[in-house]
C-alpha cells in the first residue's frame, strides 16, 4: 500500500482534515483544509510531503475555510467538490461571520468533480463518488488500493451527516450512503469529517440511522 494519511483535527468544530501522500513519490494533497493552516503544514513538514493539490469533499466553512489561503500560498490547484456546492463556496465569507471564523476568501476550483471521476496523488488514483444529501455537491474520495474512503460529512461512526442546512435532504443522503458507499465493500475503512474512523461493516451492523436492520425496519 503506497497511500498514507495523517488526520489533523482543525477549527473549533474539530474537523478531520487529512494530509494524504503517495509513499513512492511523496507527492501529497490536503483534503478539506478548514482552518489552522499552521497545524496542517506542520504535519506536511514532519512527513516530508510535497503538496501538489487541494481536494474538497464539500464547501462548508469547517472543511473549506482555509482553501483559498493554502492555494494562494503554495500555488496549489483545487479539485472538488461537485459544482452543486458553488453556492456554499460563494457563501464562505457569510459562513465565516455566522460561525465566528476569521475572514476567508472565496475561490473557483480548478476542477469541479463528478461521479466517476478520478484524482491523482502521486501514483495513487482516488475514485470520486458524488454523495449529495449533506450538501448538493458533496463528493467522497476512495482509494481502492488502500481500502480507505474519505467521506467528509456523509457518514460518521454511529451517525450520519446533518441535512437541515440549505440544500440538504435526508432521503438523498441515505441513498448516497446505501448506493455509493456500501457497494465499495464492507472492509473499507472510512475517515469521516468529524470523530473517529470506522468501517462500512461496523456501520451496517450498528449505526442507528443506516444499519441494515434500521433500513429494513424503515421500509
Amino acid at each position: 500500500m503506497s497511500l498514507q494519511a495523517l488526520i489533523v483535527p482543525v477549527t473549533a468544530f474539530q474537523q478531520n482534515c487529512s494530509v494524504i501522500w503517495c509513499t513512492e513519490t511523496m507527492d501529497g494533497a490536503v483534503i478539506d483544509p478548514g482552518g489552522d493552516l499552521d497545524e496542517i503544514l506542520a504535519g506536511v513538514q514532519e512527513h516530508a510531503v510535497r503538496l501538489t493539490k487541494i481536494l474538497l469533499t464539500h464547501a462548508h466553512i469547517d472543511h473549506a475555510g482555509a482553501t483559498a489561503e493554502l492555494s494562494r500560498r503554495f500555488k496549489l490547484p483545487i479539485e472538488g467538490p461537485h459544482e452543486g456546492d458553488r453556492y456554499w463556496i460563494e457563501a464562505l465569507p457569510d459562513q465565516a461571520r455566522n460561525f465566528g471564523f476569521a475572514q476567508v476568501d472565496t475561490f473557483e476550483p480548478d476542477r469541479w468533480l463528478q461521479q466517476g471521476d478520478t484524482v491523482q496523488v502521486g501514483r495513487e488514483t482516488l475514485e470520486v463518488h458524488h454523495c449529495p444529501g449533506h450538501t448538493p455537491g458533496h463528493v467522497v474520495f476512495f482509494s481502492r488500493s488502500a481500502q480507505v474512503c474519505f467521506v467528509g460529512d456523509v457518514l460518521f461512526a454511529g451517525s450520519i451527516g446533518r441535512t437541515d442546512f440549505p440544500g440538504g435532504d435526508h432521503a438523498t443522503l441515505i441513498n448516497s450512503i446505501t448506493h455509493r458507499l456500501w457497494p465499495l465493500g464492507n472492509e473499507v475503512t472510512f475517515v469521516p469529517g468529524h470523530g473517529p474512523t470506522s468501517t462500512f461493516r461496523q456501520e451496517r451492523q450498528g449505526n442507528p440511522f443506516v444499519s441494515d436492520r434500521a433500513l429494513a425496519a424503515a421500509r
